[in-house]
């Protein structure tokens, strides 16, 4: 039931990805942070359509990433990487010579910039992806620790720039700014979703806060003795790391104990650590 339900999510993810290229990309005559966008480019010069060349590209990049990101990623993605083809292919059947919903080069990209970021989040949150520049990105991620979005961009540029063999200066330039976006847009995806918060609390109900991160949250803390400059007096400053969910608890049980609190709120976008075996 477990795989049964992981598939229809992964499925229904690169659905949303094909959708973009399909209906938005591909009319857009951009080349944007994809292979299918450089398989656009490539259908212009070889007698194959955009389908087929993504396929054999996918397979290629396939064998790489299943080598190097693991057997998880590598299955999933392997999953992905088949369909997304097949959908690409149903849509040219059912959709033979689609021109454009929009009719707008500008507004295609626009739309195909946000409608894939929803399909690739999915993908990237699940540990997986739709083949293609996401491989190397999460390669790019694993060996050098730069964010997803940032290393699809990278990547996504190289292949923005093929553009300019196929198309005009015009879809350069919007091949070049749909992959800068499209990167940011996927990093705020997912960065908002893993993102955890740093909090300092001071206050005159300690031992009540401090008992409810580690009761309540079950997460840890750690106590400092701090200084204050103005009167010197002395005080305990508790530190906690938490994600969202248990930061709005956090917060909302503060405003609860005490409202006159001094907190103090920071981003954290990466830890490591062993985890405590609690029995």
């Amino acid at each position: 039931m477990k795989v049964f339900k992981e598939g229809l999510i992964l499925t229904f993810a690169i659905f949303i990805v094909a959708i973009s290229v399909y209906f938005f990309l591909i009319p857009s005559q951009t080349s944007i942070s994809s292979i299918a966008g450089l398989s656009i480019v490539l259908s212009k010069f070889i007698p194959f359509k955009v389908s087929e060349i993504t396929f054999t590209i996918n397979v290629f990049l396939l064998a790489i990433g299943v080598k190097i990101c693991g057997k998880e990623f590598g299955l999933k993605t392997c999953y992905t990487a088949l369909i997304m083809p097949v959908f690409l292919w149903i849509f040219e059947i059912v959709f033979p010579n689609f021109q454009s919903f929009t009719n707008d080069q500008f507004l295609d990209v626009v739309c195909y910039v946000f409608v894939v970021s929803i399909g690739l989040t999915i993908l990237f949150n699940r540990n997986a992806s739709s083949g293609g520049l996401d491989i190397i990105a999460k390669i790019i991620n694993k060996y050098f620790n730069i964010d997803i979005g940032k290393a699809l961009t990278v990547s996504g540029l190289c292949v923005a720039f093929t553009s300019i063999f196929a198309f005009n200066s015009k879809s350069l330039i919007l091949s070049i700014l749909g992959t800068y976006l499209n990167g940011l847009i996927l990093d705020q995806f997912i960065f908002e979703r893993t993102l955890k918060r740093r909090v300092c609390i001071m206050s005159k109900k300690e031992d009540e806060i401090r008992k409810f991160i580690v009761n309540d949250l079950k997460s840890g803390a750690t106590i400092y003795k701090v200084v204050g400059a103005y009167t010197l007096e002395e005080h305990n400053e508790i530190i906690t790391i938490v994600d969202r969910s248990e930061y709005q608890r956090l917060m909302n049980y503060i405003k609860m104990v005490d409202p006159q609190a001094f907190i103090a709120v920071y981003k954290v976008t990466n830890m490591q650590y062993k985890p405590k075996n609690i029995m």
